[in-house]
C-alpha cells in the first residue's frame, strides 16, 4: 500500500473500514486466469504484495495455494480475513526468505512502490520460474452511473490519478455499492481533502446514492519476476 513521494498512508489508515466495505474485488474470470497462469495449487506459495485488506488474497485461497499477504498498514492488515497469513512489510523490504514463493501478485498497489527496489526484492523472494502478476480494477465509464461517479471524483480529487494506463488481459465485472460516499472515502484523493472541501465532496457523492458500478479487471503477467 501507500509509500513514496505521493504517500497517502494516513488517509488509507483512517479509511480502512470504508475501503473494505466498498472497494470491489476482482473479476472471478480474472482470478481464474491468474490461478491458471501462475499454476496456483496445493503446495505452491503466492505472495500478495501491498495486499491492503486482502481483496485479492481472499480470492486466491480457493486455489489451494498458501497465500501470504504483506501490507505495511496495521489498520489494513487487521481486516485481512482469518486463515490468510498477513505480515507487516513493504515491497522494498519483503519479510520473506530468498526463493520462498512461486508467484507474486500486486493488486492496485504497484504505483505506490519504489519500482527498482521493489523489483529487486521480488526477484529475491521468487523461486526460479516464478512470475509477477499486476492486477488492477478500472471503472468502465461507458456505463452512465459509473461515468457519473468518475465525473464527481474528477471534480473533487486532491491529486490527479497516480496509476498508469492498464494493460494485459481484460475481464469485465459489476459491483453493487450501497454508498458512493463510502467508496469515495476509500479513494486517497478524496480522503486527503480536509474541512469544507472534504464535506462538499462527500455530499456530492451521497447525492448520487449507490448502485451498480461497472469495472474491468486487467491482468498483466511478467514471467521470471
Amino acid at each position: 500500500m501507500p509509500r513514496g513521494p505521493h504517500s497517502a498512508a494516513p488517509s488509507f489508515a483512517r479509511t480502512a473500514a470504508a475501503y473494505e466495505r466498498s472497494r470491489p474485488g476482482y473479476a472471478p474470470a480474472a482470478v481464474a486466469y491468474l490461478v491458471e497462469q501462475l499454476d496456483l495449487a496445493p503446495g505452491r506459495v503466492v505472495l500478495d504484495l501491498g495486499a491492503g485488506t486482502g481483496k485479492l488474497a481472499r480470492q486466491l485461497v480457493s486455489s489451494g495455494a498458501r497465500v501470504v499477504a504483506v501490507e505495511p498498514l496495521a489498520e489494513m492488515r487487521a481486516l485481512v480475513p482469518a486463515g490468510i497469513e498477513a505480515l507487516p512489510g513493504t515491497a522494498e523490504a519483503i519479510p520473506l526468505p530468498d526463493a520462498s514463493v512461486d508467484a507474486v501478485t500486486v493488486a492496485q498497489a504497484f504505483h505506490w512502490f519504489d519500482e527498482d527496489a521493489a523489483r529487486a526484492e521480488m526477484r529475491r523472494v521468487l523461486r526460479p520460474g516464478g512470475a509477477l502478476a499486476l492486477v488492477s480494477n478500472r471503472r468502465d465509464e461507458t456505463d452512465a452511473l459509473t461515468r457519473a461517479f468518475g465525473e464527481t471524483l474528477a471534480r473533487h480529487r486532491a491529486h490527479p490519478p497516480l496509476e498508469p494506463l492498464p494493460s494485459g488481459r481484460a475481464f469485465p465485472h459489476v459491483r453493487r455499492v450501497d454508498s458512493f460516499a463510502d467508496l469515495a472515502e476509500s479513494e486517497s484523493s478524496i480522503a486527503m481533502l480536509e474541512g469544507e472541501a472534504h464535506a462538499a465532496a462527500l455530499a456530492d457523492f451521497a447525492a448520487l446514492g449507490g448502485g451498480e458500478l461497472h469495472y474491468v479487471t486487467y491482468v498483466e503477467i511478467e514471467p521470471d519476476g
